[in-house]
């Protein structure tokens, strides 16, 4: 009886923490135990009681949408602008139900479900490719194959005229004027590769002990710019550095019209030597003949 006493008296010590109030009643002890007689026990009795608690567990993944707002900040981010952009079919495996579509023809043909498109792709041979899936709906666009390649050559020539606003690059390359012939010629094929990718090329030449003019070290370095005539020019001409103990100067890719002009004198040299290396014709002179009357 006692336990259940001390139970009871728990269960009350809960519900006042709980906002429960008023009196409760509560059976006597045994042995003041009378028939049915009751006593009636306040609850401030119990307010210094104090329960501990077990902590308990609650599921909150099945309520909470933190999966799904991370799936929206994901989608939300902004594509990279530095990344190489393609334009290329998708093929059949169309993401979306609905899209806006254009034909090849620039056609607008509105909303279209992704069982028509494919169909017409079917029919009429024609490729889809994405414009702007971000859009709602996402616009595609049904090309051919000869319209596709076109694209790709007008993206990569704008890629190009892009590459060529961006800021020049410059490669340093320092070597001594004593190196030898076949270390000089891999020095040759690094400027060549570098000068190909439109960087500018600053060369040092330092002092060595056959070479230690300042005269013969600019003729060097001439004679580097001299192996790739078509592709290198001179953005500073050689200069002495170190009161003489070393040369540098900077170099450069050839500009269209530089190159253009280049061209066209090597042209008019070529064929100035053919009409010096040419013989002069025999020239027949019309034999005289004699008509006998």
């Amino acid at each position: 009886m006692m336990a259940h006493c001390l139970k009871k008296i728990v269960c009350l010590t809960l519900r006042s923490d709980l906002g429960y109030s008023g009196w409760h009643l509560a059976p006597r002890n045994l042995s003041t135990f009378l028939g049915h007689n009751t006593l009636k026990v306040p609850l401030s009795k119990f307010a210094g009681l104090s329960v501990r608690r077990r902590p308990c567990a609650v599921a909150t993944r099945a309520f909470t949408t933190a999966d799904k707002g991370q799936n929206e900040v994901e989608q939300k981010k902004k594509p990279d602008p530095k990344a190489r952009k393609i334009i290329g079919s998708v093929g059949r495996k169309i993401p979306h139900r609905v899209i806006h579509v254009i034909n090849e023809r620039g056609e607008d043909m509105g909303n279209v479900h992704r069982a028509d498109v494919i169909r017409i792709m079917d029919e009429q041979d024609l490729k889809l490719v994405p414009l702007r899936e971000t859009a709602d709906p996402p616009l595609f666009k049904l090309m051919t194959g000869k319209q596709i390649h076109e694209e790709q050559l007008k993206l990569r020539e704008k890629q190009k005229v892009n590459s060529k606003n961006a800021p020049t690059q410059i490669k340093a390359l320092t070597f001594s004027a004593d190196i030898a012939k076949h270390d000089l010629d891999t020095k040759i094929k690094q400027i060549e590769q570098w000068i190909q990718k439109r960087h500018h090329v600053r060369i040092t030449l330092r002092k060595g002990s056959s070479v230690n003019s300042i005269d013969e070290m600019e003729a060097l370095i001439e004679k580097i710019v001299q192996h790739m005539p078509d592709k290198a020019t001179f953005v500073s001409k050689p200069k002495s550095l170190k009161e003489g103990r070393a040369v540098m100067c900077v170099i450069r890719h050839l500009s269209e019209k530089e190159l253009s002009e280049y061209k066209r004198l090597q042209k008019q040299n070529n064929e100035e030597q053919q009409d010096d290396t040419k013989t002069p014709s025999e020239t027949k002179c019309p034999s005289s003949s004699k008509h006998t009357t």
